[in-house]
């Protein structure tokens, strides 16, 4: 037998192998599906998914979490991965029927961003913030909560900090100065408002402000939703938004919780192959290194829900067993 036959029986071989049994290297077109804030995130992470699998051709659509899920759910369109800024979009909208599990692998803060020179800027801080967005001509944007989990949070923010600044009113005060023309589908349109000078403060999220070099005023702990330790105290804000079919008896009450971003690969993913490569992808060490890059903190280590494919998620290592200390004689 020559070495040319040889070759072609090889081939032949490998291709008629179970998929199982055969390496499968990810190629084709990656459908993504992303939350605003992770728009440059992603981009980058796609960018360098593709440099490792060259037959991969992304697909890149980013809008509100809410809108990303719903495209799949309501809308039917077809994805590999949905990726959102809270991990209960997928909880309450995809589960059980549109995906079976989901990882969380990032987390954030709030923040509100501003531009230099901005109206009422020069001396703010994390103690008076409120008072400045309250001055007559504050233009203060922020995205639309039926769509954006940065909408809802922002709601959250302003009831944890009338209880936190003891200032009883202080939120629907300040929801009073951010009208509806200010409104934005997702936070990341925010952005460009304010680099144009058309915004003078819009909520955000701290990744997004350091991404993109907008100035910001960190918030206290109490209200920026950060803190995985103060769970309870975020729980005491509560929001609705609408629920599947967006009648009003349909709503969905959302309770303030640390910020945690999710993933999933839909149940109907076309290329389910380069899904679970894209995942592992993200979910490793040059995938955590782009996420922190742009100013998100990668969760060490990722929270499963549900039943993910074998082998998706990397190996945590066990704890290692205590040392024994010498019997003494």
């Amino acid at each position: 037998m020559t070495a040319r036959s040889l070759g072609s029986l090889l081939v032949a071989l490998a291709a008629s192998l179970p998929a199982p049994l055969r390496a499968q290297e990810p190629a084709g077109p990656l459908v993504v599906y992303n939350a605003g804030s992770l728009a440059l995130p992603f981009r980058d992470l796609l960018q360098a998914f593709q440099r490792r699998h060259p037959g991969i051709v992304p697909r890149q659509e980013s809008s509100g979490s809410l809108e990303a899920v719903r495209k799949v759910t309501e809308l039917g369109k077809a994805a590999d991965v949905v990726g959102v800024a809270d991990y209960t979009a997928i909880a309450r909208l995809m589960l059980p029927r549109h995906a079976s599990w989901y990882v969380t692998f990032a987390r954030n803060a709030m923040v509100l961003a501003y531009a230099e020179g901005a109206a009422g800027s020069a001396g703010i801080d994390s103690t008076n913030w409120w008072r400045v967005l309250l001055r007559p001509g504050i233009r203060t944007g922020r995205s639309d909560p039926a769509l954006d989990p940065n909408g809802y949070r922002t709601l959250m923010a302003l009831q944890l900090a009338e209880r936190h600044y003891r200032e009883p009113g202080l939120a629907g005060r300040l929801l009073a100065a951010m009208p509806a023309k200010f409104m934005r589908p997702k936070e990341a349109e925010l952005t460009a408002l304010i680099q144009a000078g058309e915004l003078d403060y819009a909520w955000t999220y701290v990744s997004i402000a350091r991404t993109v070099g907008l100035r910001y005023v960190p918030l206290p702990a109490a209200v920026d939703l950060s803190d995985t330790a103060r769970a309870a105290w975020y729980a005491q804000a509560r929001v609705k938004v609408p629920g599947a079919t967006r009648a009003p008896a349909d709503s969905v009450e959302l309770r303030g919780e640390p910020i945690v971003y999710a993933l999933t690969i839909p149940a109907r993913a076309p290329n389910p192959v380069a899904a679970r490569a894209f995942v592992q992808f993200v979910l490793a060490g040059e995938g955590r290194a782009i996420l922190a890059k742009h100013g998100l903190t990668p969760v060490d280590p990722p929270g499963v829900t549900g039943t993910p494919p074998a082998g998706l998620l990397p190996a945590v290592p066990p704890p290692a067993a205590p040392a024994r200390r010498p019997a003494r004689r």
